[in-house]
């Protein structure tokens, strides 16, 4: 099982992460929002635990983002805040679970574990085949021919979009969200970059990445 734990609390991220990992978990740790976002959307986990109070983006806008992203992984959500009131908003903005602080860990895996099964079916279909290219969910990586592609999170984080709308045009805009969560700093074009890169290392596949004006951009399989 593989879970992103986003804690900005050293101390508490590194006892989480020994913690699960002791428990035969593999754990991403993100410390801050636009991190998490950019590990998130490269490599989809099988559940995120998301602390509330983070630097930049909290936890309610890391979560809002990754679902306006179209990020569908289970979210427990980790919290001092034991209102009613928090855990409705949190809830309400798009999380599956609720742990208020201090929880015990034994509770937050059987959770965990919950969350992994009732998003057993759905986990299942994000596999991708695209002619000869398979993006694998259990492992966030991209195959041609059966061998992993060597590509940058945000080269990855394209070709999974474009893979998952293949036959698609998808926008530049809908590209950059994915590939750039939260960066308000870098500009659009910064995604032709990555499509530059992208089709360099797609050459020779049997696949390439066309531009089609005013709409964005498809994968397509070569006859």
């Amino acid at each position: 099982m593989q879970v992103l734990l986003v804690e900005d609390d050293p101390a508490m991220q590194a006892t989480l992460c020994r913690a699960l990992q002791h428990r035969g978990m593999q754990v991403q740790a993100a410390g801050d929002g636009l991190d998490a976002l950019a590990r998130w959307a490269a490599q989809p986990p099988d559940a995120v635990v998301l602390d509330m109070s983070l630097p930049g983006l909290d936890g309610l806008q890391v979560l809002d983002r990754a679902r306006r992203q179209g990020l569908r992984t289970p979210v427990i959500i980790l919290t001092a805040r034991a209102a009613v009131g928090d855990r409705v908003l949190g809830l309400n903005s798009g999380a599956d679970d609720y742990l208020a602080k201090p929880f015990d860990l034994d509770e937050l895996e059987a959770r965990l574990h919950a969350l992994a099964r009732r998003s057993g079916a759905a986990t299942a279909a994000r596999d991708i085949a695209v002619g000869p290219l398979r993006y694998e969910h259990a492992n966030g990586a991209i195959y041609h021919l059966g061998r992993v592609m060597d590509l940058t999170p945000r080269e990855l984080a394209l070709l999974h979009a474009v893979m998952e709308q293949a036959g698609r045009a998808v926008s530049k805009e809908r590209l950059f969200d994915l590939v750039f969560p939260g960066e308000a700093a870098v500009q659009y074009e910064a995604v032709e970059v990555v499509v530059y890169r992208l089709r360099k290392k797609l050459a020779g596949t049997g696949t390439t990445l066309m531009t089609l004006r005013g709409l964005g951009y498809l994968l397509k399989v070569e006859a």
